[in-house]
């Protein structure tokens, strides 16, 4: 691995983990002497993040991780809503035994978390579910928007939804009937339907929150500041 390579996916981990929060300036000099590398392997690093939309660069101020853009993560959940019922159907007809076992397990999980109040332990194992299904379509492109998309959006959901737990039992009782759908061999666009509607939802219950909690900026400076708490 070149050093430029190594940069990119030790900045690149640390967003998408949140530890470098959106806003989060990215001092090229101070993440050079760290791991010890010369300045130009971050900037091309950063560049690289630049171009996935994780990062932006702003005259006077510098290379910065994106801010938070409450507006885009709805549109950004839609999207995935639209992406992902294609796959979900897709996926289905590949399913084994062993993978729906898996997705229950995580489902599961997920319940788990939910009673020992583990916010992080429930969004990783919500993760894990749709990438067991997503695994299981046979559609490339399709796949690396969905990737794409989630990652960006993994920052606002993390620090957003803690804010929405109602939501988290909605969500296990679809995952649940999705996989049901699965099981029993549903057609295909009663899977797409349910698993876009899955997503769908939690649009809805994020847009009820924002609008009754903290409307406009309010949520991006939320945002802000539970993402510098972590730093």
């Amino acid at each position: 691995m070149n050093k430029q390579e190594h940069v990119y996916r030790v900045l690149r981990e640390r967003i998408l983990e949140g530890q470098y929060g959106p806003g989060y300036r990215l001092v090229i000099d101070a993440i050079a002497e760290e791991l010890g590398y010369s300045a130009l392997p971050v900037r091309e690093a950063i560049r690289r993040l630049e171009a996935e939309g994780l990062a932006i660069f702003r005259p006077n101020a510098g290379a910065q991780v994106k801010p938070a853009d409450p507006a885009g993560f709805a549109e950004g959940l839609a999207t995935l809503a639209v992406l992902e019922g294609f796959a979900t159907a897709e996926a289905a007809k590949a399913m084994t035994a062993e993978d729906l076992a898996a997705v229950e397990h995580e489902t599961d999980l997920m319940v788990e978390c939910m009673e020992t109040l583990d916010v992080s332990g429930y969004s990783q194992a919500n993760k894990r579910f749709h990438e067991y299904i997503n695994a299981r379509c046979n559609n490339a492109s399709l796949l690396e928007m969905i990737n794409e998309i989630s990652q960006r959006s993994d920052v606002i959901r993390r620090t957003v939804f803690t804010q929405i737990p109602y939501r988290g039992r909605s969500s296990i009782a679809e995952h649940r009937a999705i996989i049901e759908l699965i099981r029993n061999g549903a057609p295909s666009d009663e899977i797409e339907k349910a698993a876009r509607t899955h997503k769908l939802r939690t649009v809805e219950a994020f847009r009820s929150w924002q609008k009754e909690n903290a409307p406009g900026d309010a949520v991006a400076g939320m945002i802000l500041k539970n993402a510098a708490a972590k730093v």
